[in-house]
């Protein structure tokens, strides 16, 4: 029959007529043959198979051989034999050779047949030693594939025990080596199929034996984090990827990340092959585990990998967006990749050039899945763009291309960005190590106490909250200029943009250290923040009196240079500034200007002068007897050495009380305002120039007694409305009348006749006890209102000519005449009072009994000019004229139903405490209570920020979008120097941590910043408080 049968293949019979005689052979086996025809049936048929010229023989010989194997069972048992196996497995068939892929489809058809027969025990021992010895040879992809399609159907060829464990090794090595050369589409699919063979037959042996699973991910580490520029492992790798646990991550990431056998270059290539992964079509969870890696090496601070990785890879997995299949975790690794490198913009900027390609080519194609993916990539790029907003060359073409899609809020920004920075990331990954010193959840950045500075820490951070002021700030072009307002913007850019928990401002403090402060003993933080805005304001002055007189070359802006010419320029009287333009920054952001009248009661002359200022110390109310009003608040004038720019303002905590001496000035009065860039206009007396008393008692009349302590807490209304109330000056206070040329009785009251942008209020806690000859701090709880109604008079000539009021009152030439013009014509008062609504900004406080010892901290948030929110108190305002300004501030406000309804639609999140190198989220409430909570705790300085209709700016603010963030961008310059110091920050960082994984490796990382416990008040270093011991002892806590 077998030479009827090989006849019959190589005849050139039809095909049809072959196929009914090969039918007819089939039936035949049905049969009794003996031993020799069945060998020789056995043996055609194997080279039928083997060795057919054509599918027709193979097909034949597969035919034959399993109806004669099925007949003829014992026979073939004898014929399918180790030895047969084996010399096929080891040395081929004739001329076909051993890994042939034939050889392996015949021996499994083989297997098949004799499922049922004792012998298969024996091949499949046989098999176990052989599979292995075959995958240690690296077999090509097809044949691998075979051979897993052979182990699937039978696994009890698989090697058991420790040679399963070697099995899985050597087949994760052989995927390791598979190549696809071709790149027609294909062959591709063909390559792809095969590979997911293999790593099926992988999870099956992981989900058999569990104990090769760990094992075999080593290998994959090993072949992937190889330096051996000769071997470059094949992306099929990335198929096994998708056959790992999940719940495994964290085990497998700290095994990795803290291991000190990984070397670093290792990591990086490991890292850099993962993220080539991205490109294999089929895996699934690539990007989790990427992303994972990506977390683990940031917990351990491992930021040279990082940042290595990133900057090569960045572009690549950009690319891999054009590619649908794996688009969404290419964009989820791109989107943690940017979002975590905080610290440049350069990783940013690598992709920025193939955006504007890839919107256009998803715009254009109408898929639901491409219009969801573009929402999600314009989120991450206004995100990037919001962090680095200096390049508007570089934004604008993308900003156009994008404005059709939603952006997201500042707010959702901001989270994304702290949740993704390298520095927020969990350290669970790696339990050895201590906490990470970034940056706190709040965002924000603290500044290092440099020993006994926290007065100028609280200072700078209510400033840069000022968003109007920071912003202005960090918009100015300062390049080549040494002066102390180069090296406030440097501080601001460096609190908005550095990596670091805390920036240390050294440089800053020995520029604005006012001269008489001894270094590292405790300061008036008041005095310094005087101190600080009027030099900023006189160097401004200098500089633009300079380049109108000298050409830019030949500007002087050394610092040394700058501050004497400062000094020497508050000795010359200059005209007041009345053009907006011409003011300073200083006098633009905290300059306002405040009218005095003192009226003789016996002549009823009055004397007027204007006088500029930038912030009002406001005087608690005293206690009857009225007698003794004089007492706390000893009057005091600008002398010959004071600077130009002063404030509204009575002793402060480090100043001595000033001694009333007639000699030297016209009148006494309960707070002192100084200029702002010029002398004081003189008085002028103008005879029979009466105002009525109705009319000037315009807050709260002196007399009137007041409440007994402790009954009603005071607020910051009341101390302003008792700052601007008429006083009585008698006794050794008399006004020297020039018109009486005698000491008389008078009248004096203050009116603020221009606001300013930032109202400044420092709240005069620290007072002379004359009788015990020490300075005491009045610990009054002062209720601080969210909403501060500001009463403002102006001439009714003026009121009208600016939505702003920014407009200068000359007073000098008011007249009898001048005056009754400018009167309405049904009342006798020549003002029209207006309130001007403020929104609390910030909060200094000062923890302590002593203005000689304690702790300045600071609340604070961003406060803007036109928050909408907020335009309800223009809205409800009433501007119709009162008789009296009292009469106007106790009819029931606007703002206290503005501000019930800000509390309660206040985010928990809006309000920061900036305790020097902590910054914490708080809230108003916790503001409020302070005082109540830690009776030595109290608001010291105050912050409002006016609410305008219309933007503070004055149209600086661009419109274009390019101040994507709200801050202007930042000076090349600046952005230089901010990227070298967060390199060198993550640096450090990283050598800290591989030190403490050196020296501690079980150190408890519970350890909380400071010492703080949630029991003590936001002003202590410990249990006992800002004062230092558990009472009210005047031991004091002098060093922070």
């Amino acid at each position: 029959m077998d030479k009827i049968l090989e006849g019959l293949v190589s005849s050139s019979h039809p095909l049809p007529l072959k196929r009914v005689i090969v039918r007819k052979v089939v039936e035949s086996a049905e049969h009794w043959l003996d031993e020799a025809q069945c060998e020789a049936m056995f043996d055609l048929t194997t080279r039928l198979i083997l060795e057919g010229q054509d599918p027709f023989q193979r097909q034949v010989g597969h035919q034959v051989l399993e109806a004669y194997a099925r007949y003829h069972r014992p026979e073939f048992e004898s014929f399918f034999n180790k030895t047969f196996v084996l010399g096929l497995l080891r040395q081929g068939y004739h001329s076909l050779d051993r890994k042939d892929v034939v050889i392996l489809d015949y021996i499994h058809n083989g297997l098949k047949l004799i499922m049922s027969c004792p012998s298969v025990l024996d091949l499949f021992s046989l098999l176990q030693v052989e599979v292995l010895r075959m995958v240690c040879e690296r077999p090509e992809p097809q044949l691998c594939a075979r051979l897993s399609d052979l182990l699937t159907d039978f696994v009890q060829c698989i090697p058991k025990g420790k040679l399963s464990i070697t099995f899985c090794q050597q087949l994760v090595r052989t995927i390791g080596h598979f190549q696809c050369v071709s790149t027609q589409e294909k062959e591709l699919r063909e390559y792809v199929s095969q590979v997911t063979k293999v790593s099926n037959l992988l999870q099956n042996i992981w989900k058999a034996e569990p104990a090769t699973l760990l094992p075999s991910l080593q290998e994959v580490f090993a072949s992937i984090s190889s330096t051996d520029a000769s071997f470059e492992p094949s992306v099929a790798l990335a198929s096994l990827v998708q056959h790992i646990p999940l719940q495994m991550i964290t085990v497998l990431i700290r095994s990795l990340t803290t291991d000190p056998n990984v070397k670093d270059a290792s990591m990086t290539q490991a890292l850099c092959r993962m993220i080539d992964w991205l490109s294999w079509p089929l895996a699934q969870h690539v990007d989790t585990w990427v992303i994972a890696l990506l977390k683990g090496l940031a917990a351990v601070q491992k930021f040279t990998i990082l940042i290595d990785v990133t900057l090569l890879k960045i572009e690549l997995v950009f690319n891999r967006l054009w590619f649908p299949l794996v688009r969404p975790g290419a964009l989820a690794v791109l989107s943690h990749m940017l979002l975590s490198f905080q610290h440049s913009p350069e990783a940013f900027h690598l992709i920025v050039p193939h955006v504007l390609n890839l919107v256009h080519s998803f715009k254009s194609n109408s898929q639901p899945s491409s219009a969801a993916f573009l929402v999600q990539l314009t989120e991450l790029i206004h995100c990037m763009m919001y962090h680095y907003s200096g390049f508007p060359d570089l934004y604008e073409p993308i900003l156009e291309s994008i404005k059709a899609f939603p952006k997201p809020s500042e707010e959702k920004i901001k989270l994304i960005l702290n949740q993704s920075a390298w520095t927020s990331q969990s350290n669970t990954l790696a339990s050895c190590l201590s906490r990470l010193s970034g940056k706190s959840e709040t965002g924000k950045t603290g500044l290092i106490n440099l020993g006994n500075t926290c007065y100028m820490n609280s200072v700078i951070q209510a400033l840069f909250m000022a968003t109007d002021f920071r912003r202005q700030v960090l918009s100015l072009n300062l390049n080549g200029c040494n002066s102390l307002m180069k090296k406030l913007q440097h501080l601001f850019a460096f609190l908005a943009h550095t990596q670091r928990e805390a920036y240390a401002p050294r440089i800053f403090f020995e520029a604005s250290r006012p001269p008489w402060f001894t270094p590292r003993s405790q300061q008036d933080c008041s005095e310094y923040l005087r101190f600080l805005l009027d030099r900023l304001h006189e160097e401004e002055k200098l500089l633009k009196a300079q380049s109108l007189h000298m050409p830019s070359s030949g500007l002087g802006c050394s610092e040394a240079s700058l501050q004497d010419r400062a000094t020497k320029a508050t000795e010359v009287t200059e005209a007041p500034c009345t053009n907006a333009s011409e003011k300073t920054l200083i006098e633009r952001m905290f300059g306002g200007k405040l009218q005095t009248h003192v009226c003789c009661l016996n002549c009823r002359s009055t004397s007027q002068k204007v006088e500029a200022f930038t912030d009002i110390s406001l005087a608690f109310c005293p206690s009857p007897p009225m007698e003794d009003l004089s007492f706390q608040d000893p009057a005091s004038l600008p002398s010959a050495q004071d600077s130009g720019l002063m404030r509204a303002c009575g002793p402060g905590p480090s100043e001595e009380p000033v001694v009333y001496n007639p000699a030297t000035s016209a009148f006494v009065c309960d707070s002192v305002v100084n200029e702002i860039g010029s002398p004081p206009n003189e008085f002028h007396c103008t005879e029979d120039t009466s105002v009525s008393n109705e009319a000037t008692k315009i807050l709260v009349n002196k007399d009137v007694p007041q409440k007994p302590a402790g009954e009603n807490t005071p607020s910051v209304t009341d101390l302003l409305n008792y700052f601007l109330a008429p006083e009585i000056l008698t006794g050794d206070n008399q006004y020297y009348c020039e018109n009486c040329a005698s000491l008389q009785n008078a009248e004096k009251t203050m009116q603020i006749t221009e606001e300013p942008e930032y109202l400044i209020l420092t709240l005069l806690r620290f007072s002379y006890d004359q009788k015990y000859h020490v300075r005491r701090k009045i610990l009054d709880n002062v209720s601080l209102p969210l909403v501060l109604e500001l009463p403002v008079k102006r001439t009714t000539s003026f009121s009208s000519l600016s939505e702003s009021w920014s407009i200068d009152v000359d007073f000098n030439d008011i007249s009898e005449n001048l005056a009754k013009k400018l009167k309405p014509s049904r009342t006798e008062d020549p003002f029209c009072p207006k309130l001007v609504p403020y929104l609390l900004s910030s909060v200094v406080v000062h923890s302590g009994i002593s203005s000689e010892s304690g702790h300045y901290y600071s609340y604070a948030r961003n406060v803007t000019g036109t928050e909408s929110s907020y335009e309800m108190c223009h809205q409800a305002e009433t501007l119709a004229l009162a008789p009296s300004q009292n009469h106007l501030l106790e009819r029931e406000s606007p703002s206290a139903v503005i501000e019930q309804d800000l509390e309660t639609k206040e985010m928990s999140k809006e309000w920061f405490l900036f305790n020097d190198s902590r910054v914490t989220f708080t809230s108003f409430q916790s503001v409020q209570k302070i005082t109540s909570r830690f009776p030595k705790d109290t608001a010291y300085v105050l912050l409002y920020k006016k609410q305008n209709s219309t933007s503070g700016l004055n149209g600086n603010t661009p419109t274009n979008g390019i101040w994507v963030n709200g801050d202007p961008p930042l000076q090349k310059e600046l952005m230089d120097a901010i990227t070298k110091d967060n390199k060198l920050y993550l640096q450090e960082q990283e050598l800290n941590a591989r030190a403490r994984a050196l020296q501690a490796a079980s150190a408890s990382c519970s350890s909380r910043p400071n010492g703080f416990d949630d029991n003590d008040p936001p002003g202590s270093c410990g249990p006992t408080g800002g004062g230092g011991g558990g009472g009210f002892n005047t031991v004091g806590r002098l060093v922070f």
